[in-house]
This record gives C-alpha cells, structure tokens and sequence, in this order.
C-alpha cells in the first residue's frame, strides 16, 4: 500500500522542491520557478509550502501565499510518476485547511488556459474569475492566455 503524507516544510525542503519542480513543468512553457525564486517566495510573510512524500520520496508540493483574507495557490506541482492517485486534489485540500487556518475566505490561482490541470482545479470547486489574454509566453514565442479562478474557503 503507498503511503501519503503531506506536511508543511520549509526552505530546508528545496532540494525535494526542485526535484519534482524539474520534472512536473513541461519546459516548453517556462512555468517552472527557479530555486532561486522559490527560496525568494519562501522568506515572504505569509507564504508556506506543503510537500506531498509517496512512501517518503517527494510526489508533489504547493506554495502559497496569504495576504489579510486572501489566499493565493502560487505553484502546484505533482510528478508524473505519481500523477491521478489524488495527490493534486490533496495538496489543494491542505492549501483550503491552512487559508482557514490562517483566517483565509478565499482562495485563488492563475494558470495557462490549455493546461490539463484546469480540470482538477474545476473538480475541487474553482471557477473563472478572469482572463488575461497573451499573459504567458511559451518558449517558442507563442503566447498563451491565462485563467484567474478562485472558490470560497468554507467548513472546517
């Protein structure tokens, strides 16, 4: 049986981080965050990292921010190799019980409006909040819009 355990990290987990980083993104679209960039985020107040381990070997991760009530999902990030064991739908679980914890209402994203992963995001309840045409440039030049959704962070 695997076993899933999701748990908050910190700057010490970026080696993990990175490992599923270089191979969730696919390169042609420039998505994926430098190590760099990832440790600039992580020393931001209001920014935390949960990291997904499958039998102890990083699967997945999400960093997200609060700021007042809102809560931003920044990256998510799931290996291919652990991909549709429900990995994703936790890791966006944590980022709703972590904004509630942190007095959160809402949460949001932004992503490319051709990623698979949009159909994820509408099952755990995100709807269109918004367009931004041409936002994202793919490695080829190619421009491709981005999708703002967002849902409410209810329950307990």
């Amino acid at each position: 049986m695997i076993a899933t355990v999701i748990e908050e990290v910190g700057a010490e987990a970026i080696e993990a981080v990175m490992a599923v980083m270089n191979v969730a993104f696919d390169p042609g679209y420039g998505e994926a965050w430098t190590e760099a960039q990832t440790l600039s985020m992580l020393a931001m107040p209001g920014v935390w990292l949960s990291l997904a381990l499958v039998d102890g070997r990083p699967a997945g991760f999400a960093l997200n921010r609060i700021v007042a009530d809102e809560a931003e999902l920044l990256l998510l990030a799931v290996a291919p190799a652990n991909r549709r064991q429900g990995i994703g739908m936790a890791l966006i679980e944590r980022c709703r019980s972590q904004t509630r914890r942190r007095d959160g209402t809402r949460l949001h994203l932004e992503v490319r409006h051709n990623n698979p992963a949009i159909l994820l995001y509408k099952k755990a309840g995100f709807t269109l909040a918004g367009r931004r045409s041409g936002y994202y440039r793919g490695k080829d030049g190619q421009l491709y819009d981005a999708l703002t959704l967002s849902c409410a962070v209810v329950g307990g």
